[in-house]
Formats: C-alpha cells, structure tokens, sequence
C-alpha cells in the first residue's frame, strides 16, 4: 500500500528524526537517493549537462547536493539560483567544490542553457510551497516544458498544492518526482498528479517517525487482494451473497443491464432485479432473479444498487433506502435520493458520483470540484454522512470520519470514459457489498478491479463498458494470483 501525508505530519516526522541523527544526515539521505534516481534516467553520466532549477531552503540544497554528486561523477552541473542571498550555503559550497557553476536567470542566457539540458532538476519549491509559481520562476518552467531534457523534480512538481493536489498557478510538468519518506496527497490526486510523471519512493529513515494512519492510501495488488471474498466449500448463493439491482427505465434499459453485467462478474452469488428492463436484463443474463413488486418485496438481498438508468422515477430510490441493508447509490439515484433520508440511515450508504453529479450536490460548478478533488469528495461523505467514491481522471474514495485515509484509485485509465462503465462499476460494487465489505473496502477494491479491467479489454483500442464487464473475472484473477 502506497501511503501519503500531509505537510504539516510530514514536517514534524522530520523534526523527530532530525533529533535523533547527526546535522545535515537527512539532507545527505534526500541527496544520495535523488543523485543515484537522476543517474538512472542518463545514458551515463559522465559528459551529461545538468541543470539545477534551485529556489532557497532545505529543497535546494537537496537539489545542489545531488548536483554535487553528479558533478563528482562527471556531469556539467550548472544551478539556476533563483534567491542568491537565501540559497543553502553549505550545499552551495560542495557545489562549488566538486566543479559545478551558478547562475542567475536572465533572458540572456537561462533558455539556451536549459535547452542544451540532458536533465533538468526542479528544486524551485518544496512542500511549503503555495499558490503556483511566482513570476520570477514561471518562466523556468515555461523552458523546462519546452526542453527536449528529462525534467525531474526534487520531492514535489513546484507549484502544485502538496496537500489537496490542486493547481493554482504556473506548476513544473516533470517526467519523474523523487519524493522522500512518504508520498504527498498531491503526487496522488490529479490535477497534480499529472504534472509529477513517474514517482519514486526514496527511503530516508521516516516510517518510524510517522504515524501509522496516514492521510491518503493507495491500494496495490496485494491489498486488493486481501479484501476480495472467496467461496469457501459452504458456500452458496446466500452466503456468497445476493445483490439487488434497482435500475433501468423504458428509456434507459442498457443501465440495468451493464449494472447486472458488474454484479454478476463481481462474484454476487444472485442478482434480483426490479425494475421496467427486466425483458433485456434476462435475455442477456437469464439466470438473473426478477421482481414486479419493488425492492422491499423483491425478496432476500444483502444489498441494493439504485439510480442507474432510473430517469425520474424516485419510488425504487426511496424504497430501496428505506430497507435495512447497504445501498449504493449512482446516476439519477443521487439527484433523486432525499437528503435527510440518505443521512439518516442506520445501514451503510455508499454513493459513487462523478464530477458533475459532485458538483450538483454540492451546489458548485463542475469545475470546483474537478480542480479539488479531494476537497470535493471529503464534503460530500460528511453531508450526506456516507461513503463516497468519487469518479474521475483519480478516483478518490471518502467516508465520513476524518480521520479515515482517503483512498485513491491507482488503475484508472481514459479508456473507461465510455457510456456505461459507470453503470458496470455501480453493479461490481454492490456485489462486493453484498458480499459483506464494508462500503469503503467494496468502493476501493471495485474501483480497483474496474480500472485494472478497463485496461485489459482496451488494450490500447476503443472498448465498451460491456467489454469491461467481461475483462472483470481477468483482472480478478490476476489481483488474486499476485
């Protein structure tokens, strides 16, 4: 499991290591791991042009230390130092003493040197950082984008929001961020995400000193794998669970379907379905359990999807939530569920909207919410006292207690921006409801195993939300094999 802080936690694990080592072996630590991350991004380094992009505090000088240590090896190091007079004297200083040179920015001479550039290291800000570049460093990264080098940045893009992974302003676009200790919120979530590229872990000695919740987790394999139910020699169709589909109109049967396609490929051991599409939910999946008579008398389930397809039909909704069991709730579900019943509800209540449904909730513009994700998913959890996952380019995962980490989707890809995915993705999460995980458990490994199926059936081609419901079983078995 990848794990992100805040910068304040982070800040205070470094001061409770920093206590315990020598002056400046934390800085040497950063440096070391940094020096030997940029070397492997070089056909070699001895010849190679470096430049050192370095703003004032502990984030330049593990920008001019590393740079110190590819000049011992070779490499032309040159640092742009954008505050001279705030610059870290004594990394500056074994800069200097291992042959690297300094400059200032001017319109002079700053483009063609970063022109020339095989890699560029982005030291301009570090987790400090707020509201965009100033004006004084824009440019720099207006010249890191347009360089044919490899851009690397020094534990964050600068300019980005490390805590909430906005963008507020003029931000590095890197081909790779080299982090220390712990990961950021905003090498996670997007928009930020996207300026960091590829991120690099450096082990520099603070797990011990951070706490053991962190503010955001990202689940890999392994822990996908833990949540995932398996039938054991006892088990049938109760046990395994039994999921109910309340979805579909005669304007919209498709939703119920691919709702009941996400269900079944998502281990449920039954699916009832009510609703008007029942003639073309059973001739695409006929051993579906049909019902006439609304969810609280359809029969026995451990858990409801709701809302997919539903057009302006709130009876199902309001039936659904009124039952005893977990409810998911998507599409039309979330603009017809009343608000007060959804936070009154003793069972769980997960909600899976993407932006724009966010940003109708919560009486804000789409682009609010797209620009703070994690803003955006963490107010709706507490005003509608539910789980809630929160579609997009990074799929986040909330529930309304703040000291639950936030989890973040790692195997989200374009290719699932397709009509329908999102119906398939509500079934597959109600199926694992149903089965018994707790809505932020079932959210996660549902996002999970959705993405992961996303990219096994596009492959790098056009693909539709049916053929992600069937690449569901491939990318099951390869979580559970790992």
């Amino acid at each position: 499991m990848r794990s992100a802080h805040r910068v304040e936690t982070v800040r205070t694990a470094e001061r409770t290591l920093m206590a315990q080592l020598p002056d400046g072996a934390l800085m040497q630590r950063a440096a070391a791991g940094l020096a030997a991350a940029c070397a492997a991004t070089l056909p070699h380094v001895y010849g190679s042009r470096i430049v050192l992009l370095t703003g004032s505090g502990d984030n330049g000088g593990d920008t001019l230390y590393a740079g110190a240590r590819l000049a011992k090896r070779g490499a032309g190091v040159t640092a742009v130092l954008l505050n001279p007079t705030r610059t870290h004297p004594e990394a500056l200083k074994a800069l200097l003493r291992t042959g690297g040179t300094t400059t200032t920015p001017t319109a002079q001479t700053t483009p063609a040197l970063i022109d020339r550039a095989d890699l560029i290291l982005d030291g301009i800000v570090g987790i400090g950082g707020k509201g965009g570049l100033r004006p004084e460093a824009a440019p720099l990264a207006e010249l890191a984008a347009a360089s044919p080098a490899t851009v690397v940045s020094v534990d964050l893009p600068s300019g980005i929001e490390p805590d909430t992974g906005e963008v507020n302003g003029p931000a590095i676009h890197a081909d790779l961020t080299v982090t220390f200790g712990t990961h950021k919120p905003g090498l996670l979530i997007d928009p930020a995400r996207e300026h960091a590229g590829s991120v690099r872990l450096i082990d520099i000695g603070l797990a011990s000193a951070l706490p053991t919740t962190a503010d955001l987790e990202s689940l890999q394999h392994a822990d996908v794998a833990a949540l995932l139910p398996h039938p054991s020699q006892e088990s049938d169709k109760y046990r395994r669970g039994v999921v109910g589909i309340a979805a579909g109109s005669a304007h919209y049967p498709g939703a119920a379907v691919l709702a009941v396609a996400g269900a079944l490929r998502g281990g449920a051991g039954a699916v009832r379905y009510v609703g008007p599409a029942a003639d073309a939910v059973l001739a695409r999946f006929p051993e579906t359990l049909v019902s006439d008579r609304g969810p609280r008398r359809a029969g026995r389930v451990q858990a409801w999807v709701t809302g997919p397809g539903a057009g302006d039909d709130a009876a199902p909704v309001a039936e659904a939530l009124s039952t005893d069991v977990p409810v998911l709730l998507d599409a039309d579900g979330l603009r017809l569920a009343d608000r007060d019943t959804v936070r009154a509800r003793t069972a769980p209540t997960l909600m899976t909207p993407h932006a724009g449904e966010a940003a109708a909730l919560l009486g804000v513009s789409r682009e609010e919410v797209e620009s703070a994700r994690l803003t955006a998913v963490r107010d709706l959890a507490r005003d509608y006292h539910a789980t809630v996952l929160l579609k997009g380019s990074t799929t986040l995962i909330a529930t309304p207690d703040d000291d639950t980490p936030v989890r973040v989707n790692p195997t989200g890809t374009p290719w699932l921006a397709t009509a329908g995915s999102g119906d398939v993705l509500s079934g597959l999460a109600g199926s694992l409801l149903a089965a018994g995980l707790a809505p932020l458990d079932a959210a996660s490994a549902a996002a999970y195993l959705h993405g992961l199926a996303g990219r096994y059936a596009a492959n790098g081609a056009p693909t539709s939300a049916q053929d992600v419901a069937e690449a569901i079983p491939a990318a099951w078995r390869d979580i559970t094999k790992a």
